[in-house]
């Protein structure tokens, strides 16, 4: 919890009227306002409420009881009109119940650890969740750069051609074409800042930021080298998955949650042993007075009951078996845990690589693109190649560039994302 409480002090650098966040100020800025987040702790205050309950279960009942009542006998001898009122204290304490007591402390205490161990997790999940959208976020503002580098050109090409067209040196063919490509790199382009825009709102649905919030990503550099990186072995990323993941830990807990609740089912059938005690005294009116007749009708108990189940109409039963079917239940969800995390871990894997084999790929098809449209461009303003030629050299290099791009960040988040499976931790830096 005081793990937990110290994510609450949030940064004032990443407030919600900063205009430019880190990574690390998205981080901290969810963990203070996260609505999923404060459920968790909430959910782990309730698990603590509940074994401090069962906790006190070792304590003896007390409890002070009084009773009054008045009576009418109109056409009885003697008094009409009586009053009778009794006065007690009593005392219970449960000596045995076949381990039931015991057992719910147990499992309460292991409720309250997997309650603790969701919360951690929501944490780790925020982050990783942040992690992919901001990565996407700086992926779809890089690529408005590209779009509006496109659309620059573009745009040159077709006031340059109205020009020539004006002076009798161009055909119309040739200026509506160049007009239609500049339209199509304005498109490109409004789709490549609506995509920011979808990004950036993604992002501040997990900061639980407002309709007015406003927020930019920090910049990142990363060099080739950065994302050519190798990657260490799977083999042991999946090793280090397994050790650091919190839900295979709150797993084996609910096995031993199952397990105990085996043997809170079982202590049904157990007996039970009862220890009473009381002390209590009545007034009778009318009769003596009120302080003798408190004193004359004192009176003390002490006693012991013992308590044998016989027949439970299967109710017994029934709870163990419910128990055995939850302990089934629980192993399958580890083995199935197991199964996922070796999944998820060789699926970035896989696209890691790929994504630094496309990037090594793109690298070198930018540099031909970029050479081909140099060339071309040269080509055109001689007369010796048409427009089309032209215009797919240009949406030849615009894609190169996108491409290269798009492998550059996709290969950067499959490497933290492995680092967060070794490590349990991520950071941009």
């Amino acid at each position: 919890m005081k793990h937990l409480l110290s994510y609450g002090i949030f940064l004032i650098s990443a407030s919600a009227s900063a205009s430019v966040w880190t990574y690390d100020d998205c981080v901290d800025y969810a963990l203070a306002h996260n609505i999923s987040l404060q459920k968790a702790v909430l959910d782990e205050r309730t698990a603590a409420i509940d074994l401090d309950e069962a906790k006190a279960q070792w304590q003896p009942t007390l409890d002070f009881a009084t009773t009054h009542g008045y009576s009418n006998t109109p056409w009885g001898e003697g008094a009409h009109n009586s009053y009778t009122s009794s006065y007690g204290v009593n005392a219970a304490w449960t000596v045995w119940n076949g381990g039931q007591r015991e057992n719910t402390i147990k499992r309460d205490r292991v409720l309250a650890e997997i309650s603790s161990l969701t919360t951690q997790n929501t944490v780790r999940s925020l982050r990783t969740d942040l992690l992919q959208v901001y990565i996407n976020l700086l992926y779809a503002r890089e690529a408005i750069g590209i779009y509006e580098e496109a659309l620059r050109l573009s745009t040159a090409r077709a006031e340059r051609s109205r020009a020539l067209m004006e002076a009798g040196k161009a055909s119309r063919v040739d200026y509506a074409q160049l007009c239609s490509q500049q339209e199509q790199d304005n498109y490109a382009l409004v789709n490549a800042q609506s995509s920011y825009d979808t990004r950036r709102m993604e992002l501040k649905q997990l900061l639980e930021l407002g309709i007015n919030g406003d927020i930019e990503p920090a910049d990142i550099d990363w060099t080739s080298e950065q994302v050519l990186a190798q990657l260490p072995p799977i083999d042991e990323s999946y090793r280090l998955a397994i050790a650091n993941d919190l839900q295979l830990r709150s797993l084996d807990l609910q096995l031993q949650r199952a397990d105990i609740d085996v043997a809170i089912a079982k202590a049904g059938a157990m007996p039970r042993i009862a220890l009473t005690a009381g002390i209590g005294t009545g007034y009778n009116a009318p009769g003596s007075a009120f302080g003798s007749s408190i004193k004359r009708n004192l009176s003390e108990s002490l006693g012991l009951t013992l308590s044998i189940p016989i027949l439970d109409n299967r109710k017994t039963k029934a709870a163990v078996a419910r128990a055995r079917v939850q302990q089934l239940d629980a192993q399958l969800d580890t083995d199935s845990r197991n199964t996922e995390l070796a999944r998820m871990v060789e699926t970035w894997y896989i696209d890691t690589r790929s994504a630094q084999a496309r990037y090594s790929a793109a690298d070198r098809q930018l540099l031909s693109a970029q050479l081909s449209a140099e060339l071309t461009d040269e080509q055109f303003a001689l007369g010796l190649i048409n427009t089309v030629e032209l215009m797919t050299a240009h949406n030849d290099l615009t894609e190169a560039r996108r491409s290269l791009l798009q492998a550059k960040y996709m290969a950067m988040l499959g490497q933290k994302m492995i680092e967060y499976y070794r490590t349990a931790s991520v950071s941009l830096n």
